[in-house]
């Protein structure tokens, strides 16, 4: 702020005549241009920059030019994908730059100053937690259920390759988001053993139940989980962990010294969530029972009726 009063006074002993116009570019290429009348701060006999339209403008040009880090990851054949960098705007730098452009008369142009986001998750990590087994479970479903099919299928992919680092929280719900029709979730509209499924996203909570048990086998710290109001048939009583976006979460801690990964994946009709970590991880697993790969008989919901 001292800076820019310094500026202003400057200007007004030397009764500088700043060009209207400003081009802003990025790569050598204009993103938008704008008017300095439209930047002056509204004190009389005082041309200084209106900070909160500078600060608008910046998180405007930020929208354009951020593009999100892209952790390494594993693919199907457990190969490595490299990290990729992110980019964003360098805020502070370019407030600089569009002050001294805004006080100095003739043409001008700011460029837009770029800077790296790192990744969580870089390639060397990523190797050395995925050797070591400390956690696995199985579910079944019926791959006949398309909709169902689909849910869980999207639900999986979300949460795989997810690194959990010591002392940080899992959160299914912060880590898979809404369920949305646009994400590509599908209504579900059958009914398992009585219980009528969610509506969109129906079979999450399967998802959820698996990761639930691999964790809780792994010996993980489980932070918050509930149980369905009805037995669920693709788990044992009691080995359910219910979402639902606007209400119950599962969360757990990673309690260990080392960080770990989870995959998650759906073959036909098997949802099986695996927690890898390095191989100098000292687990402390507990034991879980397993699921009944028994199919359960599903009816669809316009064959039920009121009685």
């Amino acid at each position: 702020m001292k800076i820019t009063w310094i500026f202003g006074l400057i200007l007004l002993v030397q009764q500088v005549n700043a060009p209207e116009r400003l081009t802003i570019r990025h790569n050598e290429e204009p993103l938008l241009t704008v008017n300095r009348s439209e930047f002056v701060h509204p004190i009389p006999g005082l041309p200084l920059v209106n900070q909160e339209k500078l600060e608008e403008l910046a998180r405007q040009l930020q929208l354009q030019v951020q593009t999100p880090p892209q952790d390494a990851r594993l693919n199907n054949n457990g190969s490595i994908i490299p990290e990729k960098a992110g980019l964003e705007l360098n805020k502070e730098k370019f407030k600089g730059s569009f002050e001294r452009a805004f006080y100095r008369s003739g043409p001008r142009v700011v460029d837009v100053p770029i800077r790296e986001i790192y990744p969580r998750v870089d390639s060397e990590l990523l190797a050395n937690i995925r050797g070591k087994i400390i956690g696995h479970y199985t579910t079944y479903f019926n791959s006949q259920n398309k909709e169902r099919s689909q849910n869980i299928r999207l639900a999986a992919e979300a949460i795989d390759n997810h690194v959990v680092f010591p002392g940080e929280t899992f959160s299914f719900n912060r880590t898979v988001g809404n369920r949305t029709k646009k994400k590509g979730y599908l209504p579900a509209p059958i009914i398992v053993r009585g219980e009528l499924s969610e509506g969109i996203g129906g079979g999450i909570c399967q998802v959820s139940s698996t990761l639930f048990n691999a964790v809780d086998r792994s010996g993980l710290k489980i932070m918050e989980r509930y149980s369905h109001s009805k037995r669920v048939p693709y788990v044992p009583p009691g080995r359910d962990a219910t979402v639902s976006w606007y209400g119950p979460d599962f969360t757990f801690k990673n309690s260990y010294n080392q960080p770990v990964l989870i995959r998650a994946k759906v073959h036909g009709g098997v949802m099986g969530v695996t927690i890898f970590s390095s191989e100098s991880v000292n687990v402390e697993p507990r034991h879980v029972p397993s699921a009944s790969s028994q199919l359960p008989l599903e009816t669809p919901a316009n064959e039920i009726t009121d009685n």
